[in-house]
């Protein structure tokens, strides 16, 4: 530009060049994931991910986070963040079918519990399922909390809709809610910055959510998609219009005009400005063709929401802004998007703790009831049976272990959806809890029979400014990197949220990784262990008491190095239990826990006891750090087992005990958790 900004104009940049929404810190870094495959059809760029699953159909999907907004208003900030995950998927033509959620809080307490009210509140009056995810208590996060929000969405293969708008002269048309002053500044004020004691000051700043209107707006936005009625779609999120429009006009392929006095409004006296930047929710901006604008309108009518033409697009390159017939800002679109600024961060490292050599530590089976009551894993089905997990008659394996199961109707075919983030290593590695949070989501999709297809992530980390939380975020790409290399799996979406500390500090670095795999027969997945079924250990990795749940439960909190995972070896164990699926009757991740924690959790999901012969040792046990599985079969079945991993026979099912203790006092202690 040859001339200052105005202040209409310089508000644009400060949302556009934020961290939410400009990824500075962060754009160069994400060049590291591996981003291409056979089955992807839209990786990294548009409001999700694509990838390609035979038979005529596609799924998109991407996590996205709401931090900030949910530790200054817990309940709307977490609604929100559903709902905007949402309008992510239904931009690129998707019929959503299924939510996960990562919370991370300090304690259960009422923020984490009008957290999940408000994704409950979302997610149920939508009438999406809520299907899976993950609930972790820490110190960390304590002022900080985390909630990331996966949606899965279903469409044809060759229907996949995009943002970018074409077409000189078509029509620029915002339907949806009106728009307010909410959320105004969110995406700079609130999610790009640190949050002090004093942020009770940004709740106008958080989006309020309405899910009546979010509902029609997904069937209104899949009608225009399935008539054929728009050019383009994108999602109206992070810095409202502003973003939006300049996404659209990305590429420097189109320029858009908009007219602001024609945007539908709830709030009077707002200035163009307000207008341009407000984050009301349920909003989308349609790319229409003149000739198609009046089937629009007349699809808006008929869905009650309320819309207007705001613009066209041109040939020029720019955003530009008009109110009253006067022209308030025009931008060049490529300052806003492609050549906004990208920084390099500065490491410094931090020396790695050496590891903690232990003597055999014998324990009993009140050690096993302890730990399966603390809070990181007790049972979470206070929380998802607050979700509506059957709703759109697809679901075929609930939640409560691994991954969950969606079929694909009419079909036998479905998919299985996880979403992982690393366990108390991260505060010790950051390269191996990104490795973790890869495998372990991969390898729970395993687990339930499917086969990963692509992957979607959330980086939360604290402020990337410092040396070492810089350090924190490389060493985590480069260890999630790696993991998808040898698993040959695709990131095809994802969200950065930086700066997540309060008072100076940050939360431990969190990787959380969402996973989609293809199950071939939904009826072959695996389901309980059954009297007489064999069981056995798949996988022998190196383990350790460093980073574990134990010590964090008896050892004073975690410390040490955990070991890092071989990718070879995690890979080969993710290939044998997709593999097998049709064979076992069982199949469960290890990992927050170990061993006996997996036993236990298997033996509850299936309601019956096994006799496994253990050694009474902590590191046998409890021990965390590579993929292992508990797998079960018919002993007939054993010999059709594929010995492409170490396969380790520890006993049978049967009776109603585990480890020396009854199922009724395994489930107490899980499902009651600590006093």
């Amino acid at each position: 530009m040859e001339r200052d900004p105005n202040d209409f104009e310089l508000a644009v940049f400060s949302l556009l060049w934020s961290e939410h929404c400009g990824y500075k810190h962060s754009a160069l870094l994400l060049k590291r994931f591996p981003t291409d495959g056979p089955a992807v059809l839209q990786g990294p760029g548009e409001n999700a991910g694509v990838v390609d699953v035979g038979g005529g159909e596609a799924v998109a999907f991407k996590v996205e986070s709401h931090n900030h907004p949910s530790a200054v208003e817990p309940f709307q900030g977490a609604a929100t963040g559903v709902g905007g995950i949402l309008r992510d998927i239904i931009a690129m033509g998707a019929r959503p079918i299924a939510l996960l959620d990562g919370l991370r809080f300090g304690r259960p307490d009422w923020g984490f519990s009008r957290a999940v009210a408000g994704i409950g509140h979302y997610g149920n009056s939508v009438g999406v399922p809520t299907v899976g995810g993950e609930a972790v208590f820490d110190d960390a996060y304590e002022q900080n909390p985390l909630v990331n929000a996966m949606c899965v969405g279903v469409l044809p293969a060759e229907r996949v809709t995009r943002a970018r708008a074409r077409g000189t002269g078509n029509l620029i048309v915002l339907y949806g809610a009106t728009t307010g002053r909410d959320g105004i500044g969110g995406a700079s004020v609130l999610a790009s910055q640190e949050l002090s004691e004093e942020d009770g000051d940004k709740r106008p700043t958080v989006q309020i959510g309405d899910p009546f209107t979010g509902k029609k707006l997904i069937e209104a936005s899949l009608a225009l998609v399935e008539g054929g009625l728009v050019a383009s779609l994108q999602d109206c999120g992070a810095a409202g219009l502003a973003s939006s429009l300049a996404e659209m006009a990305a590429g420097g392929e189109a320029g858009v005009d908009v007219e602001l006095d024609r945007v539908p409004l709830r709030e009077d006296g707002m200035e163009p400005v307000e207008i341009m930047i407000s984050e009301s929710q349920e909003r989308m901006v349609a790319v229409v063709e003149p000739g198609r604008l009046a089937d629009v309108e007349a699809l808006c009518r008929r869905w009650e929401l309320e819309h207007a033409v705001i613009g066209e697009v041109t040939e020029t390159g720019e955003l530009r802004a008009f109110f009253g017939g006067e022209l308030v800002g025009t931008i060049p679109a490529r300052l806003l998007t492609d050549e906004a600024p990208r920084y390099r961060v500065s490491p410094e490292p931090r020396a790695a703790a050496a590891p903690i050599v232990h003597d055999p530590i014998p324990v009993e089976p009140d050690d096993l009831l302890a730990l399966l009551a603390s809070p990181n894993v007790r049972s979470r089905r206070a929380v998802f049976e607050r979700y509506d997990h059957l709703v759109g008659s697809r679901t075929v394996r609930r939640p409560g272990l691994d991954a969950a199961v969606l079929r694909l109707p009419p079909s036998h075919r479905g998919l299985a959806v996880s979403l992982d983030g690393p366990g108390r290593a991260a505060s010790l590695d950051p390269h191996t809890a990104g490795m973790q949070a890869v495998l372990e989501s991969a390898r729970n999709v395993a687990c339930a029979g499917g086969r990963p297809l692509a992957l979607t992530n959330c980086l939360n980390f604290g402020n990337p400014e410092k040396g070492e939380i810089a350090w924190e975020l490389v060493e985590a790409i480069e260890g999630m990197a790696q993991a998808c290399e040898a698993l040959g799996v695709p990131i095809v979406s994802g969200n950065v949220s930086l700066y997540n500390e309060t008072g100076g500090r940050p939360i431990d670095p969190t990787p959380a990784v969402g996973c989609v795999g293809l199950v071939e027969d939904v009826r072959e997945i695996p389901g309980r262990w059954a009297e007489g079924d064999v069981v056995l250990v798949a996988g022998a990795p190196e383990l350790s008491l460093d980073g574990s749940e134990y010590q964090a439960r008896f050892l004073g909190g975690a410390a040490g190095r955990p070991p890092r995972p071989s990718a070879a070896a995690e890979a080969a164990l993710v290939a044998f239990l997709a593999d097998a699926a049709p064979v076992l009757t069982s199949a469960h991740d290890c990992s927050d826990g170990g061993l006996a924690v997996a036993l236990s959790e298997l033996a509850l999901w299936s309601g019956a006891g096994a006799d496994v012969d253990l050694e009474p040792d902590a590191l046998e046990w409890f021990g965390e750090g590579g993929g292992r599985a508990v797998v079960t079969c018919r002993r007939e079945d054993v010999t059709r087992l594929d010995d492409a991993v170490p396969l380790r026979e520890i006993g049978v099912v049967r009776g109603d005990r585990l480890l020396g203790v009854t199922l009724d006092r395994l489930r107490a202690a899980h499902e009651g958790g600590e006093r």
